[in-house]
């Protein structure tokens, strides 16, 4: 497995990546059939590498960038309802400077927390292949080898939550639980043992903030700030 001295190095190769045919396909599809409300905007049409602060502690783990959302801004959970709800959740935790996310230039900074994506690329109704998932694997892998302070992830979704599960099973050194890990939003899961050299980050599960969760009454703000406020509760009583 390529091994990536740095998050900047990191980012420009997922920015190059055309592994996925299928992937590159449709987010380029998509940004040449753009609907009219953005009809003269020019999408990013491009992977999307995480985002936020490289010292951070937490580590917000997505399913994919949003079709007219993050392909289009070029920036994950940006210019869509679901980036929106996110970064209220993360403002009221402290992990943002403002609660709205819709460009690139917005002055949006996330504070101890980095964003990032278990596919890299817009997949068709939102159903990546196991065979996608296990190319794109590799970037979510280097990112946890290189933000060397993360103590918290939370999977936004079922799909995030068994990408960071399955890294733990194959890349972990002495890795056991208590309990099993069972997807339930608001579930919390602590290791014992190392991934990649340091103490195995803790696991919060959550809901995705797509808008077919809030808008059913799925996930509620409230529901989705609490999981954060948790995050920053075992971040601070973890060992330094």
């Amino acid at each position: 497995m390529k091994r990536w001295r740095s998050l900047k190095s990191l980012n420009e190769a997922i920015t190059r990546c055309r592994l996925c045919p299928r992937l590159v396909r449709h987010r380029e599809w998509v940004a040449a059939n753009r609907p009219r409300r953005y009809s003269n905007e020019r999408y990013w049409a491009r992977p999307l590498p995480g985002f936020g602060d490289t010292q951070a502690r937490l580590l917000i783990l997505g399913l994919a960038p949003a079709a007219h959302g993050g392909n289009r801004t070029g920036r994950m959970f940006t210019g869509d309802s679901a980036g929106n709800t996110l970064m209220r959740a993360l403002y009221e935790a402290g992990f943002a400077n403002k609660p709205l996310s819709e460009r690139r230039d917005d002055g949006l900074e996330l504070r101890d927390a980095y964003i990032t994506a278990t596919i890299r690329c817009p997949p068709p109704d939102n159903k990546p292949t196991q065979e996608e998932m296990r190319r794109c694997e590799p970037y979510l892998i280097a990112e946890l080898t290189l933000l060397k302070r993360v103590k918290v992830v939370v999977a936004l979704g079922r799909i995030a939550f068994e990408a960071y599960l399955r890294i733990l099973r194959g890349y972990g050194d002495g890795v056991r639980y208590v309990e099993k890990p069972v997807f339930a939003h608001g579930a919390c899961y602590t290791f014992v043992g190392y991934l990649f050299g340091k103490p195995a980050p803790s696991l919060i599960a959550s809901y995705h903030p797509s808008r077919q969760n809030t808008q059913t009454g799925r996930l509620t703000p409230q529901m989705l700030s609490q999981v954060f406020i948790k995050a920053r509760e075992l971040i601070m009583r973890s060992p330094s």
